[in-house]
């Protein structure tokens, strides 16, 4: 079994569709689902007998995720834009889609890089960042 340090970086080095595939795996087989706050719990309630946690905060930092792109040449101008990438990183973002185009903003900043990906017909996920 590979030490806690070993899996630390393992999962630290996954892409957000590897940590999508590893979040559905663990609920399917073994009905392990993230909490409020990242925790992985079990069926049945908090691990360790913790106490139980506190209505978690409204996120205020979220991430930008292409999920799919209809007008490829479109949707790498639009990257280029966002993002300050050359032709080549933003082509090679929008081809790895699913993939994070902006991380760590405001609500009205993600809100905004969503429309402008979702008017090249592009489909975006907002999620809360951490």
């Amino acid at each position: 079994m590979a030490s806690v340090t070993e899996l630390g970086d393992q999962l630290a080095g996954l892409t957000i569709a590897q940590a999508v595939e590893l979040k559905n795996y663990l609920k399917e087989k073994y009905q392990i689902e993230p909490a409020a706050g990242g925790v992985m719990v079990a069926p049945g309630g908090a691990a360790g007998g913790a106490a139980p946690a506190e209505k978690a905060a409204e996120p205020t930092e979220f991430n930008v995720i292409l999920d799919s792109f209809a007008d490829k040449v479109k949707t790498i101008k639009v990257v280029r834009e966002l993002t300050g990438q050359g032709l080549g990183e933003a082509k090679a973002t929008v081809e790895g889609a699913p993939k994070a185009i902006k991380e760590n903003v405001d609500k009205k900043t993600a809100e905004d890089v969503k429309k402008k990906l979702e008017e090249t017909g592009a489909k975006v996920t907002i999620k809360p960042a951490g």
